[in-house]
């Protein structure tokens, strides 16, 4: 168990406990307030691995290359995933999009 004053002093130590397969529970004035857990084939072969690359490219957290390490596939993978779950893989603004069809024009 940590507390989250831990993580600043003990982060070597929360890693190694990690990289052992050990979870640990993180608190904050006695309370849980998240668990660590490990990154192994268990977690990948259950889904949460691409979950958590989807959650972390919709939300802007995670590039489409990041997300692709993280569930464990590659880019050109990691798009046409996104794109059956309608999730856009580029998100322009209105003057964003017009600025990159204005450059088109000429």
């Amino acid at each position: 168990m940590f507390t989250v004053r831990d993580l600043r002093n003990r982060t070597g130590e929360l890693i190694r406990e990690a990289e052992l397969g050990h979870l640990s529970l993180i608190t904050k004035h006695g309370q849980p307030v998240f668990v660590a857990v490990p990154f192994d084939d268990a977690l990948l072969e259950s889904g949460v691995g691409m979950s958590l690359a989807i959650r972390l490219f919709a939300s802007q957290q995670a590039t489409l290359v990041q997300a692709a390490r993280v569930a464990g596939v590659s880019a050109s993978e990691m798009m046409d995933i996104l794109a059956e779950k309608k999730i856009p893989i580029v998100d322009y603004s209105k003057e964003e999009l017009a600025d990159e069809l204005e450059q088109f024009k000429d």
